[in-house]
């Protein structure tokens, strides 16, 4: 049940949200194995004057992904290689052949099992439930 900000900037249109949203989400099920159908994506986008870098304004689009899963549920390899296809496809899909700003970020929040969930139920209670649910 991930859930992914992303924060860009220059601000785009429409149809590059749900094509970032797909790609995202793609992603993510590919990468981290995670269940498509409750996996949330959030998009936020910024003009470029409100996007700073070292103090100064950027002048190349930039980004932010935040994606968020439970404690314990994906490898390091596979939390690695996540944050270098995010970046590759973030870049892809907003830098129109050109660069990111390198001070573009992808961050992988794991969070206790206990400390989220969706539909009014932890992380942790799901996995009770399934456990209780198995045969002895």
């Amino acid at each position: 049940m991930p859930t992914l900000v992303l924060k860009i900037a220059p601000l785009q249109n429409p149809e590059r949200y749900q094509r970032l949203a797909a790609a995202l989400t793609d992603l993510t099920v590919r990468v981290l194995c995670k269940r498509r159908e409750v996996t949330a994506v959030v998009i936020d986008d910024l003009p470029m004057a409100r996007w700073f870098i070292g103090g100064q304004p950027t002048e190349r689009p930039a980004a932010m992904l935040e994606i968020s899963i439970t404690q314990g549920t994906n490898t390091l390899e596979e939390k690695a290689a996540f944050v270098a296809a995010a970046f590759a496809q973030l870049q892809r899909e907003l830098a129109g052949g050109g660069l990111l700003t390198e001070a573009s970020y992808v961050i992988v929040r794991e969070l206790p099992a206990t400390d989220w969930g969706y539909g009014g139920r932890t992380q942790q209670a799901r996995k009770q439930a399934h456990m209780q649910a198995l045969p002895v």
